[in-house]
């Protein structure tokens, strides 16, 4: 099952649109398929039509990854005998069953491909691959000393008064809800998180900023949830935080 939410440039479009640019994979038959099948709902209920759609709308369609994406190539950034390095696109898993490591692993003709490191499926970016059992243990060991840097980019609401900032605060992660909390001061089963981030680009104009964002701790939805808990939430982030 995947699921999204209507976005403003979608507004009264038809569902079909909305899905096939969403899912590259997906025909108009097999989106009438799912139609006849009701395995798509729209704010909780099955349609059988065609419908037209709205802001805001909350789409669910059941149909596997198989009929939503296409099975393209990946793109390879580097490559040799111990390592490659791929630019995973949005939409996919990084691990999982027709997931960005199946894939290469079906591309290369070899099962011992694993990631060293993973991204969430809706962002996009450089992906690590070890292609033997000693490379990943190698780097693994690498990411565990941080002795290689990941940096995240990310386009803001808001700008930050300070150009850079390395922000301190602890988080608490609700397994059920699943969402995270974010508190300035230490609490019953909170963690500390540390986020550190650099302003790249401004736009003045709209009041927005792309922030370079780099993780000294690893916690779920770190840098969503502390980027938010200081009012500059990801663009597209469709999650409250707190």
């Amino acid at each position: 099952m995947r699921d999204l939410i209507v976005e403003k440039k979608y507004d009264e479009k038809k569902l079909n649109i909305v899905l096939q640019d969403h899912f590259d994979g997906l025909t108009f038959p097999a989106f009438c398929k799912a139609l006849r099948k009701k395995d798509i709902r729209v704010n909780e209920v099955r349609v059988s039509e065609n419908v037209t759609v709205h802001t805001g709308d909350h789409i669910k369609i059941f149909l596997v990854d198989e009929d939503l994406y296409q099975n393209a190539k990946i793109e390879i950034i580097y490559d040799d005998d111990n390592i490659c390095v791929v630019n995973k696109p949005n939409g996919i898993e990084v691990t999982g069953e027709h997931s960005l490591t199946t894939q290469l692993q079906n591309q290369f003709q070899n099962k011992a491909i694993a990631p060293c490191h993973r991204l969430d499926r809706n962002t996009s970016g450089l992906v690590l691959f070890a292609k033997n059992g000693v490379a990943l243990s190698i780097l693994l060991e690498k990411f565990k000393h941080h002795e290689i840097e990941k940096h995240y980019l990310a386009t803001v609401y808001g700008i930050p008064k300070e150009s850079q900032k390395t922000l301190t605060s602890y988080l608490f992660k609700d397994n059920k809800k699943s969402m995270v909390y974010i508190s300035d001061a230490p609490k019953k089963g909170y963690v500390p998180i540390v986020t550190s981030y650099k302003i790249v680009k401004k736009n003045v104009q709209e009041n927005t900023c792309v922030l370079d964002v780099t993780l000294h701790t690893g916690k779920t939805h770190q840098i969503r949830a502390h980027l938010a808990h200081i009012g500059f939430p990801i663009i597209g982030d469709r999650k409250i935080w707190e």
